[in-house]
């Protein structure tokens, strides 16, 4: 009770005042004009901040041209489109994967036989018997 009889004696903090349904502040009536001023501002300074920014970018660009004109380097989405392309050729007609080459040797059955025997040529031959059943 203390604090809300300070509040209207005005001894309080000023945003008391409005809290307890006291004096409202009166609409200035140049508001929405100066409202209107500093809107256009902001838009006028983002503007400025895009052209500003686009201007570099273009000299970054052209600089970037130059050192590919000088060392003979492609651009960065050529290069990628290229190396997409590349790994969509293989795959053309196909829903999975490209299979991965097999080593040798980790195969073909006909592969496994063939060292199969060329291993039966130097066992004795008692095992070769025993391995043949």
């Amino acid at each position: 009770m203390n604090f809300v009889m300070k509040a209207a004696l005005g001894g309080g903090p000023p945003d008391v005042g409005k809290m307890l349904g006291g004096e409202e502040k009166e609409e200035d009536p140049d508001a929405a004009k100066k409202e209107e001023e500093r809107q256009e501002a902001l838009r006028q300074q983002e503007e400025e901040r895009k052209a500003k920014y686009a201007k570099m970018e273009a000299e970054r660009e052209s600089m970037r041209q130059g050192i590919r004109d000088k060392y003979g380097l492609k651009k960065r989405e050529e290069a990628e489109a290229e190396a997409a392309a590349a790994a969509e050729e293989p795959a053309a007609g196909s829903l999975t994967r490209p299979k991965k080459a097999v080593p040798a040797g980790c195969g073909d059955e006909e592969e496994e036989e063939s060292i199969m025997d060329q291993v039966m040529k130097y066992l004795p031959g008692p095992l070769q018997d025993m391995l043949k059943k």
